[in-house]
């Protein structure tokens, strides 16, 4: 497995200066919407090019075009596993940068919320997500692992990006969810488990 980027990828991250926006694939286009299917892979940490792919991806996820909650790495042609999420859950509500992120927990406890992609024009719909769930990912600096706990609308947002690493895009998810047995335990809320689990 390469760990560093390929030269097709390190080409398509230096069509542009630093800080300018990257075009976001789109299901529409056929060809885009294959790349937006293909899992992704790891990436190194101090991989050459890193730091303008960052640069880049953040400058596309904030452009007033388009401006969004997070994205994925193979939302702008690069199939690996990187993503930005905006921290709703911080102080002033940052944007952050994680590398190789893969969610190693969830809860039980599910709730649904309205859902939107860059890479989907003109749809939102209605999907089911863990409220809760446990990511590792690795320090930009040291190469360590990290682990974090994240709930509500943040682990929405994580849970959303980290589909796109494995190719799945949220209707892919609105389409298991329909064959999907769950108990609603509030009816304004909507927080609910799979029927069959402990109740608290």
């Amino acid at each position: 497995m390469d760990r560093y980027f390929t030269k097709h990828e390190n080409k398509l991250i230096l069509s542009g200066e630093m800080g300018e926006k990257m075009h976001v694939l789109q299901t529409t286009v056929a060809k885009e919407k294959i790349t937006l299917h293909e899992p992704s892979t790891e990436i190194q940490y101090n991989a050459p090019l890193l730091d303008v792919l960052r640069d880049r991806m953040l400058a596309t996820v904030q452009h007033t075009s388009h401006q969004g909650v997070g994205i994925a790495a193979p939302q702008v042609g690069i199939n690996r596993n990187l993503i930005w999420v905006q921290r709703f859950d911080k102080i002033d509500q940052p944007f952050e940068f994680y590398i190789n992120p893969k969610i190693i927990w969830h809860s039980q406890l599910l709730r649904k919320g309205t859902e939107g992609c860059l890479s989907i024009p003109d749809r939102k719909e209605d999907i089911i997500r863990h409220y809760a769930i446990k990511i590792q990912y690795i320090n930009s600096k040291t190469g360590s692992p990290v682990e974090e706990l994240i709930e509500g609308f943040t682990a929405v947002i994580f849970q959303h990006e980290i589909d796109h690493l494995h190719g799945i895009l949220y209707p892919d998810r609105l389409e298991e969810q329909l064959s999907e047995d769950v108990l609603i335990l509030n009816e304004n809320i909507e927080f609910s488990i799979q029927n069959g689990t402990f109740i608290p």
